[in-house]
């Protein structure tokens, strides 16, 4: 900042360009689950058509920016690391939802706040403020909440995988944290298209009816916009606020599997899941003239 804070109306007008971009991002991820459970197409052919129409939606937005070349081949190590292991979260994903219930996956992706501001803490040194701490402590218990009135009913595999996808994705937040300068289109059509192959291999994508392709597609674009928002969003925001605003898809997904596709969540879901939801409008509250 100058010494006259002439940056700070900047800063601010950055910070809450980015909060938008971010609870826009995690509303729609929500509905990851109704997407995936709504077909009867196996994880791989969810993941080749939803990829498909990703890659496309993607590539498209940056060459309307104008930004190909910056965005394919100025990823650096970066970009590639994104690549990666989003790929790898990817598959968890898709396959949580597949193996478990829509409030599980997102339940367990609720401890992403805690693990992204670890992974902040020791892989650049940044801090996290009061608020951010007990809001992330408030959300943790909030997942208690729910967790404890799940025991005995969750799906071991789908948990390991929701809890992979919550590494993956903590890991990418954090990453743009540390390299704002990271494109965000390239690494998210690379992680989709490095999937096609692999999908056409293990799985039976082409067999898929074409009502399914359509919802599919749908999918694939929708997120495809939800993926470069949030990277966009966490360029902008500290990693544990990015997380913690992540979270709102927390008690979204049951409510929308509620009234979509009535999973009806049990009573220890709705009160985490209205924890989790106060901690993160806490966090995004900012008095006025605060630093950020």
């Amino acid at each position: 900042m100058t010494v006259d804070g002439s940056s700070a109306p900047r800063l601010r007008t950055d910070y809450a360009l980015g909060v938008g971009l971010l609870v826009a991002s995690a509303v729609t991820f929500s509905t990851a689950g109704l997407f995936t459970k709504g077909v009867e197409a196996g994880a791989w052919a969810v993941i080749f058509w939803r990829g498909v129409f990703a890659v496309l939606a993607t590539t498209a937005w940056a060459a309307e920016r104008s930004s190909l070349r910056r965005e394919f081949l100025g990823m650096g190590t970066a970009g590639l690391t994104v690549a990666l292991v989003g790929a790898a979260g990817q598959v968890a994903f898709i396959s949580a939802f597949k193996s478990t219930s829509i409030a599980n996956v997102a339940l367990i992706y609720a401890i992403a706040p805690l693990i992204a501001a670890l992974m902040a803490w020791v892989a650049i040194g940044e801090r996290m403020e009061r608020r951010t701490m007990f809001c992330a402590a408030a959300a943790f218990a909030g997942v208690g909440i729910v967790v404890w009135g799940s025991v005995g009913s969750l799906d071991l595999w789908g948990d390991f995988l929701a809890l992979l996808m919550t590494l993956v994705m903590a890991l990418i937040m954090v990453v743009y944290r540390a390299r704002p300068e990271t494109p965000s289109a390239g690494p998210s059509v690379m992680q989709s298209a490095l999937l096609l192959p692999l999908a056409i291999v293990l799985g039976t994508p082409f067999q898929t009816a074409p009502q399914e392709i359509a919802i599919l597609a749908a999918f694939g674009i929708l997120f495809a916009i939800a993926s470069v928002t949030l990277a966009e969003g966490a360029k902008r925001v500290p990693a544990g606020q990015t997380a913690l605003i992540g979270a709102l898809e927390t008690p979204l997904a049951p409510l929308l599997a509620l009234l979509v596709l009535s999973e009806i969540p049990p009573v220890a879901t709705l009160t985490g899941g209205a924890v989790i939801f106060a901690a993160v409008l806490i966090s995004m509250w900012r008095r006025p003239g605060t630093k950020v």
